[in-house]
Parts: structure tokens; C-alpha cells; sequence
């Protein structure tokens, strides 16, 4: 009977206002702090609270039993503690319960990686200090932006002293295995690969409330025969945080499922475990050999969400060539908005995809079109540069 490993990640960006080309040279603040305390608040009272508050309880109902796993973005943290205290607040006491795992990322859930390792590092030190300080944690698994992996990656963070990394189980890379076992990279000696079963993951996310699945009504009791019958020794559960209540909401009953969750758990024997028991728990099954660089974004899983037309390409390209000019400065205040302008987020708005992919894209986006958010970064970008002298 496999174990039941479940994440969430909590993730909210600091969104740039409407900046115009005739704002260039005279604001020096890019971000709609209004918008992003108003959707801060409101994810808050549909899912962060009552999420929070929901898994509280199951943990104090079932002592030992109930464990979960949460990734909180710096950049989420900063806007709790500037925004909402009361919800980060909430946080912490779930954390106190001794039953939460806490993964570490980059700070600004960034995809600095590629591009300098040394900034990568940087801002996973950040984000380290940012559970020390708010949840006296200190993380040992790791996981990138949206799951991004790939073999160079996997050693990169082994080296930082990390004992597992997540990712999405890729059918491409898995060629017919189960993602439900524990892999290695094969360029590393210790660090072990917890995969995304995205089957399992995506009938919560994606299907729970279609009443056209197959599925539907997805139960608690029904979702656990499921886990028992997926075979190997941990199915990883990965998730947002915020398809609780936000993404799917109250009245389609996702809160009713995960508090009988548990119980349907316990009656079919699952066990629910943290990656960092799991890793201690279970010997690596096989190689995962992924040279290409794959994620849980879209239908392709790969990094097609950030890159898949030029104006991704080129506002990517162009933030992250200011690294040696901004830290020129030695300016906190100036690296520290320059960062912010790292997250993935900013990027995701711009992409131009059809389909199923696209509408999830503009679900998300605070802009008109992904021209828009373009030309809003490139605007806000071209105004750091004249500061910077770049």
C-alpha cells in the first residue's frame, strides 16, 4: 500500500501597475500595492484561513496521522507580513503543530537558475532565512519553481546540501514506470527525486468539480481506493494551495473532501508521510534521467509557460542581464526590486498560448492581453536600467 505524500504551494506575485513609457525616469515604484493587498486578502478569506484552520484541526483530531507538506514563496511571506499578519499568523500555527513539513525554493520563485547560479543560490539562502526567522524551520527538501527539474539542476542542489528534490513525474522521461517510487538523477551520488503522481494530483486540481469526469463526484472514499490501487511505495500529491476554496470552491464541496479525507485514509490502511520521512523511509527505485528541463505548467510540462514567444524571451533575457550592474550598487532596496522582477509570474502573463493552456494563462493574468503585460515589464524595466546605468 503506498504512502500518500501531499504538497502544496502557496505563491502570490507582486504584480506590476499600468506603467507607461511616460512614467519611465519618474516612478520608481512598479507594483499595484492596492491590487496585490486586494487579491491577497481575498485568497485569504476563501482559502488560506479556512484551509489553514481545516488542516489545524485534522492534524489536533488525528494525532500523528495527518501530515502535509507546504512551499510558501518569499515573496508570499513578505506580502503576509505586509499585508495580512493574521493569515501568516495562521500559517505559523499550523506549522506549530509539529505535523508540516516546509520545502525550501527561491525566494522570488524565480527561474534565476539557468542564468547564474550564483543569484540562484542567493535567493535560496534568502528563502531559508525567511523560515528561520518566521517558523524557526530549516528545510532540507527542495523544490524549484513549478516544479521546474532536470539532471544539472538536481546536482547543482545537491551540492547546496539538500536530501531530495520534487518534480513532476514526466511520462516522457518515465517511459511507462510509475512515478509512485523514489528515483535519483544520474549525476548525483545521495540527493533522491520525489515525483508528482499527475494523475492523482490533477483529479483534485483540475477535475474534482467537472461534473462531466468520470469521476464525479469525487469522494473521499473513492479517492483513497484510488491511491491504494496506484502501486509503489509514496504517491505524491501535489498541489496549490489555493485549489482549496479559490481555484475550487466551497459550495463544490472541496472542503468537505479534504476533512474526510483522513478517516478514508486511515480505513484503507495509507499512511500520510513527508518527503522528508519518505526519503528516510524508502530506497531509490531507479535512474530518472532528465536532460531536458521539464515542470507541472501546461500540457507539455516543460518551460514553454516562460519561453514560448519573444517578448517572454527578451524581457527574461533583458532583467537578468542587470544582475552586475544592480549588485554594483550594493543597494538592497534596488536588488530587492530588481529580484521581485524575477518572478516566473511576470513572464507567465506574457505568454501567448490557445487552448486550454491559454485560458488558464489569462485566468490568471491581471492584464488585458499578454501585449499588455509586456509592455507594462518592459516600461517598469526600462526605468531600472536608467537607474542602474545599465
Amino acid at each position: 500500500m503506498p504512502d500518500l505524500c501531499l504538497y502544496f504551494q502557496a505563491h502570490q506575485p507582486n504584480r506590476l501597475k499600468p506603467y507607461t513609457f511616460f512614467d519611465i525616469g519618474k516612478d520608481p515604484f512598479y507594483e499595484d500595492d492596492e491590487l496585490n493587498r486586494d487579491i491577497l486578502s481575498g485568497v485569504s478569506e476563501r482559502c488560506y484561513l479556512p484551509a489553514n484552520d481545516l488542516f489545524t484541526d485534522l492534524i489536533e483530531q488525528n494525532p500523528g496521522k495527518v501530515k502535509l507538506t507546504l512551499s510558501l514563496s518569499g515573496v508570499f511571506l513578505e506580502q503576509l507580513e505586509h499585508h495580512r499578519p493574521d493569515v501568516l499568523a495562521s500559517f505559523q500555527d499550523l506549522v506549530a503543530t509539529g505535523s508540516v513539513e516546509l520545502l525550501c525554493e527561491t525566494y522570488y520563485h524565480s527561474l534565476s537558475y539557468r542564468a547564474s547560479g550564483e543569484e540562484f543560490v542567493r535567493q535560496v539562502e534568502k528563502q531559508k532565512a525567511m523560515l528561520k526567522r518566521l517558523f524557526d524551520f530549516e528545510p532540507t527538501i527542495f523544490r524549484h519553481t513549478e516544479l521546474i527539474y532536470f539532471n544539472e539542476l538536481a546536482a547543482f542542489v545537491e551540492e547546496m546540501g539538500f536530501k531530495a528534490q520534487l518534480a513532476e513525474g514526466v511520462e516522457r522521461v518515465l517511459k511507462g514506470r510509475s512515478p509512485n517510487h523514489l528515483y535519483r538523477a544520474p549525476n548525483v551520488t545521495e540527493i533522491k527525486t520525489v515525483l508528482r503522481n499527475n494523475t492523482l494530483s490533477d483529479d483534485v486540481a483540475f477535475r474534482f468539480a467537472d461534473p462531466n469526469w468520470n469521476g464525479y463526484p469525487l469522494t473521499p472514499e473513492k479517492y483513497a481506493k484510488w491511491v491504494s490501487e496506484s502501486g509503489g511505495e509514496v504517491a505524491g500529491i501535489f498541489l496549490d494551495y489555493e485549489t482549496i476554496g479559490e481555484h475550487i470552491h466551497r459550495d463544490q464541496g472541496v472542503f468537505d473532501f479534504w476533512k474526510g479525507l483522513p478517516a478514508a485514509l486511515d480505513e484503507a490502511d495509507i499512511a500520510m508521510t513527508t518527503p522528508s520521512e519518505v526519503v528516510e523511509k524508502f530506497k531509490v527505485k531507479d535512474e530518472y534521467d532528465c536532460h531536458e528541463i521539464t515542470s507541472w505548467a501546461d500540457t507539455s510540462k516543460d518551460l514553454s509557460a516562460w519561453k514560448s514567444n519573444p517578448m517572454q524571451e527578451e524581457a527574461k533575457a533583458k532583467i537578468l542581464s542587470l544582475e552586475k550592474a544592480v549588485k554594483s550598487h550594493d543597494n538592497p532596496e534596488l536588488l530587492h526590486q530588481w529580484s521581485k522582477m524575477q518572478t516566473s509570474d511576470h513572464f507567465y502573463y506574457m505568454c501567448t498560448k490557445g487552448g486550454a493552456d491559454g485560458e488558464v494563462h489569462a485566468h490568471f493574468s491581471p492584464y488585458d492581453s499578454p501585449y499588455d503585460a509586456y509592455l507594462c515589464f518592459m516600461n517598469a524595466l526600462s526605468d531600472l536600467q536608467v537607474r542602474v546605468g545599465a
